[in-house]
This record gives structure tokens, C-alpha cells and sequence, in this order.
């Protein structure tokens, strides 16, 4: 393995894109040291602390939520503090209109031309969404709406300095955005991706940390919450996580295609035996995030009507079953919403008439299903019930965090970095990283990163 990762660096081409992509990325991460300078940043971090380990950690958990999908660092206000979630957020946006706006779904069909002129929307739309995202954040800052107190310095408290501060926020997301791509068009892997495994994994080290901490500070004692064979078990739930992940993002359901034979001059061509890979997640992570977000306005509803009517305890009782992401009833609705996504997500992404009319276009079918209508039909079908599965899937990694940190006694925050959405993201990128490192290798006739060498 120690030479295919040094073969990387031989291949000049494939060593452009590698530091390429490690170099943008490094800029992604030093941004997230550059803060923004009315921000007293020391009242800031004290108070995300209070609210995460404090008993109504709903709004800590919150946070950690955005901050995990959007590749962004919300608990300090830096320039990059937005991360990449706006144009996350619109781009989704777009894909949705594609399939209900007919304009869109023209330039769609375009292929290149159509697609730069979406890309050229989306980044339209991102500004917009940031220069919202940003002052609202901000102006909560200083008015005490999101922290217990405001955090802006007095004399930066002012109309002139919130305008400012967006539209530095608004630029970090920008540059974060030109990153994701100028690595998907000079680098390697998908640019956006990328930059939220890099935010993942750059806060992993803390969260190990934090579930160290009292075995350093108290020692290893068996048979308590410092006991090594709660480490071992610990360290074994993550690998059988970590194998099960990879096995369900790589599996498939292969249906089997037969081409037509067809006379070419004196050659007989086609009559092959193919397969058409349908994934098990076909949706990817994209319906926990939506899940995820969905879930943070009823929390953040509920916590402001018992703020204001605190005479009235259904609201408390709301909100505490949906703070944190602890609670049964936030747990079942989280279930709930994934399987909706799932069959929404696949429903917008996997189309079974176009992929009927190209099979039948080339020649192909299915064997014992009549092209057309029938071939339409049974993939359909296929992708409903795989569907199932996914998103049945995708509900337990989602709820992994919240079964380990109540069974275990983990802190939720570790928790839902070293199993999860989180890992479930990390893994997910890995795989495509390596897959197109491999694309590049074989090309080259060299053995895959995955491949033995016999």
C-alpha cells in the first residue's frame, strides 16, 4: 500500500491535482483561524460551551448540526463562519425547480451550456442567501437573540459594522465555493464534498479528545466510565459501523440487460449480456440533511413560544422532546422524514421511463419485460423496494449517535462524529476520492489503490 501511495506522486499529471486539492484545502482550514474582529470571541466559545454541556444543550446540538453539513466552524465567529451550506442550499433549490419549473428544465436538457448557465444562477443565489444568512446571524449576535447575552464588542455594535461583517461572511463563502470548484475542475474528487469531510474530520481530533479526557485526568479504571473494555467496545462498534457503511454505499442490485444482435456487413455485434447497477442508497446523505433541517424550526419554535409563554408547559414539553435529538418523539419524526426524503430524493434523481426509452433506443432490454411501459414498470418497481431499504439504512445510521450516547454514556457531541451522519459523509467521499484515483491509475495501466498486485 506504502508504494501505490508513493506511485501517486510519481504520475505528474495525478500529482498536479493531489497537491492541488491538499493546497485549497489548507486554505479552507486556515480560514476558519481568521475571526471576525468585533466578535469577542472568549464570551462566544464560553457560552456555546454552557449550552452544550448544560442541561438544555438543544441549541448547542443545534449548532453542531450546521456546523457538521455545511462544513462550517458557527460555534466562532470566523469569515468562513457560514461554511458552505448557501450554496449547498441552492443548489438544491435549483435541482428541485429543474423538475416543476419548465425553463429550468429546458436548460437541463441543454447538457453543457445549460449547465453552466445553472451553475452561474446557483452563485447568484448564494450570494443572496448569504447576505440573509450572515446579518441575521450577526444581528442575533448582538441582540442577545441566539446567546444568552450579546457577544458584539460596544463599540462595534452598530448597523454600519453588521453590514460589514455579512459581506465579509458572504465573501468566505464565496471563496469557499470558488475552492470546491477550482478543485473539481484542476483537482481531484467533488470539490464541495471534500471541503465537508475536511470540516469533519479536522474536528474528530476534539472529539476523541473530550472522550479521553477523563481516562487521562482520572486513569484507566475497570469496570468504570474510564474502564478499557469500554474503549475496546467503543473501538469495535466503530470498525463493525465503519465495515457496514462502506458494504450498504457500495452495495447494488445489478438487473440484468441483453442487447440485440444486429448485422453489420458480414459481423454479427451485440447480443451481450450486461448488467444496470441500481444503488441501495441511491439517495446518498442528502435526505438526513433535510431531515435535519427540517427538525431545527420546530425545535427552535418551540423554545421560542416557552421563552415567551412560559405560563403554558405543552411548550416546554415540545421543546425538550425535540432539543438535543435525544428524545423518542424527535427520533420517530427524524425516521419519518428520512424515509420521506429517501423516495422524494430518488423520485427527482432516478427517472425509469428515460432510462426504458435509452434502453430501447440502443437496442437493449430487459429479459422478460417488453420495452417501453413494461421495462419503465419493473424499474420502478426494483427502486421502490431497494428504496425501502436505504432508507431504513440511513434511519439507523442517523440514530447510531443518539443509541451510543444514551446506552454508553457518550457525550453526544462525540458521538455524532465518530458514528452516524458524520461518518457515514467521510466514508461516502472517501470511497469516490479513491475511485477516481483509480480511474487515473488505470488509465495508466497501474493497479488500482484496492487492487492486489498479483
Amino acid at each position: 500500500m506504502i508504494e501505490k501511495l508513493i506511485l501517486l506522486f510519481k504520475i505528474p499529471e495525478l500529482r498536479r491535482k493531489l497537491l492541488l486539492t491538499i493546497t485549497l484545502l489548507a486554505v479552507y482550514r486556515m480560514g476558519f483561524w481568521i475571526p471576525l474582529p468585533f466578535v469577542d470571541q472568549g464570551a462566544m466559545k464560553d457560552q456555546i460551551k454552557q449550552m452544550q454541556e448544560g442541561e438544555d444543550g438543544g441549541f448547542g446540538q443545534v449548532m453542531q448540526i450546521v456546523a457538521l453539513f455545511s462544513a462550517s466552524r458557527v460555534g466562532n465567529a470566523t469569515i468562513f463562519g457560514l461554511g458552505i451550506m448557501p450554496y449547498i442550499s441552492a443548489s438544491i433549490i435549483f435541482q428541485l425547480l429543474g423538475q416543476v419549473y419548465p425553463p429550468l428544465e429546458a436548460l437541463q436538457k441543454e447538457g453543457e451550456s445549460g449547465r453552466r448557465k445553472i451553475n452561474e444562477y446557483t452563485r447568484y443565489a448564494t450570494v443572496v442567501i448569504c447576505l440573509v444568512q450572515s446579518f441575521m446571524w450577526i444581528k442575533g449576535l448582538a441582540g442577545g437573540a441566539l446567546l444568552g447575552t450579546g457577544v458584539i464588542l460596544d463599540e462595534y455594535n452598530t448597523w454600519y459594522w453588521f453590514v460589514i461583517g455579512a459581506f465579509w461572511m458572504t465573501t468566505g463563502t464565496v471563496v469557499l465555493m470558488w475552492i470546491g470548484e477550482q478543485i473539481d475542475a484542476y483537482g481531484i474528487g467533488n470539490g464541495i464534498s471534500l471541503l465537508i469531510m475536511a470540516g469533519i474530520i479536522a474536528q474528530m481530533p476534539a472529539g476523541g479528545a473530550m472522550m479521553f479526557e477523563p481516562a487521562l485526568r482520572n486513569g484507566v479504571r475497570i469496570g468504570t466510565e474510564t474502564g478499557i473494555e469500554r474503549f475496546l467496545l467503543l473501538g469495535a462498534v466503530f470498525l463493525a459501523i465503519v465495515v457496514w457503511v462502506v458494504l450498504i454505499t457500495q452495495g447494488q442490485r445489478r438487473i440484468p440487460i441483453q442487447s440485440a444482435k444486429h448485422v453489420r456487413g458480414r459481423r454479427q455485434v451485440g447480443g451481450q449480456r450486461q448488467f444496470l447497477p441500481l444503488r441501495i442508497n441511491q439517495a446518498g446523505v442528502m435526505p438526513i440533511i433535510f431531515a435535519s433541517s427540517l427538525l431545527m424550526f420546530p425545535f427552535l419554535v418551540f423554545q421560542w413560544l416557552e421563552g415567551n409563554f412560559a405560563d403554558v408547559r405543552i411548550w416546554s414539553l415540545l421543546s425538550s422532546a425535540f432539543g438535543g435529538g435525544r428524545g423518542f418523539v424527535y427520533s420517530m419524526c427524524y425516521v419519518g422524514l428520512i424515509y420521506f426524503f429517501c423516495y422524494f430524493w430518488t423520485a427527482i434523481t432516478f427517472n425509469p421511463q428515460q432510462i426504458a426509452d435509452n434502453l430501447k433506443d440502443h437496442g437493449s432490454f430487459i429479459p422478460g419485460y417488453r420495452p417501453g411501459a413494461r421495462t419503465s414498470n419493473y424499474l420502478e418497481h426494483v427502486m421502490v423496494r431497494i428504496t425501502y431499504v436505504g432508507a431504513g439504512f440511513l434511519s439507523l445510521i442517523a440514530i447510531i449517535p443518539t443509541l451510543i450516547s444514551t446506552a454508553m454514556g457518550v457525550n453526544p457531541l462525540v458521538a455524532s462524529f465518530y458514528g452516524g451522519t458524520g461518518l457515514l459523509i467521510v466514508v461516502s467521499v472517501a470511497l469516490d476520492l479513491v475511485q477516481k484515483i483509480d480511474s487515473h491509475l488505470i488509465t495508466r495501466n497501474y493497479p488500482g489503490l484496492l487492487e492486489s498486485d498479483s
